[in-house]
């Protein structure tokens, strides 16, 4: 008969705190994502759990923490979307790197459409996760509601269209960063400044035409045009207004995607940049503004680190150490200066 072999016994939370130095509360709190431990300590114990092939019992766990250990990621914006615009990859890449250090999953969920309202609201009321974090949400969206509804904790990414007392968000200062893009093309000497708006069932989109009409206030209608926040809808706005106002001598754009198909149709109207049109953007980001010419001027936004915070606001949530009627974080911009302005 060919010789029995039994499998060496699994590396138990005993075994890791022994090997860390540490007590087994400490292992627990580290493993299970809690906080309170210093760093040092959180280093000695992932270095046993590595070295001895630790593996969480989740089930387990799950029974005495009454947590599953994964978090609905949700972005109410279709498939095509999320994958073209580098600004969701940013805050996921975020989320996803301040999940992993506290072991927990990401499960991805968007909205093609109000249909998939239903789906999304009953895998929530299913109880497969411990929270939601949802962005990129609509003035119509009934997605506050239905997650409201399933009573499970939520941080939104951007301020909600009417957030109310109790809605935790984080949200970077779109008013105050569209500010300071107007007026430093104001401080060029740029007199007839065009916005290319992001839409208006959006409170990002609200706030930095606000901003706009802080530094400008009462500027010529004919100068706002309105896209969706897509390069295409850049291109195409930037089209309308030239149509309409070809002695327009600045823009300053929503997005970085709509500032890039300014630049296209710039370019293909025979319009130097800066010297005929100076172009701001807004976000900063690097995928798009590495390939712009010239440069592009744009007011940055820390995206990846806002999805950071979503997290960590979601955690404090969780862990009943956040006032969610206060929870709502605000981050900085500022304007990085190129070549377009």
């Amino acid at each position: 008969m060919p010789e029995q072999t039994t499998e060496p016994p699994r590396p138990t939370l005993e075994a890791v705190a022994a090997r860390a130095g540490v007590s087994r509360a400490t292992v627990s709190r580290v493993v299970n994502g809690g906080s309170g431990v210093r760093q040092a300590l959180v280093d000695k114990v992932r270095e046993a759990v590595d070295e001895l092939g630790y593996v969480p019992n989740h089930a387990a766990r799950s029974l005495v923490t009454r947590r599953h250990g994964a978090v609905a990621v949700i972005i109410a914006e279709p498939e095509f979307r999320i994958f073209s615009d580098p600004f969701f990859e940013q805050q996921v890449r975020g989320i996803s790197r301040e999940l992993s250090t506290r072991d927990t999953q990401l499960v991805l969920l968007w909205v093609e459409g109000p249909g998939d309202h239903g789906r999304i609201a009953r895998y929530l009321d299913g109880g497969h996760v411990d929270g939601a974090l949802a962005f990129s949400l609509h003035s119509d969206d009934r997605l506050p509601a239905l997650i409201a509804r399933s009573r499970v904790p939520v941080v939104f990414g951007g301020r909600p269209v009417a957030p109310g007392p109790a809605v935790p968000y984080v949200d970077c200062d779109n008013r105050g960063g569209a500010r300071e893009a107007v007026r430093h093309l104001v401080s060029l000497g740029r007199r007839r400044i065009a916005h290319l708006a992001g839409p208006r069932d959006q409170t990002s989109a609200l706030d930095r035409i606000a901003g706009y009409h802080d530094v400008l206030v009462d500027p010529d209608p004919e100068l706002l045009c309105e896209g969706d926040f897509t390069r295409e809808s850049g291109a195409r706005a930037m089209a309308e207004l030239l149509d309409r106002r070809p002695d327009v001598d600045a823009v300053f754009a929503a997005n970085d995607l709509m500032a890039a198909g300014a630049l296209r149709t710039l370019r293909e109207r025979g319009l130097r940049v800066p010297e005929d049109v100076a172009v701001v953007g807004f976000d900063d980001m690097e995928a798009v503004v590495r390939e712009t010419d010239p440069a592009l001027t744009t007011v940055r936004q820390d995206v990846e680190g806002m999805g950071r915070l979503m997290v960590r606001l979601l955690m404090r949530l969780l862990d009943g150490a956040a006032d969610a009627a206060t929870a709502s974080v605000i981050t900085q911009t500022g304007l990085v200066r190129r070549a377009s302005a």
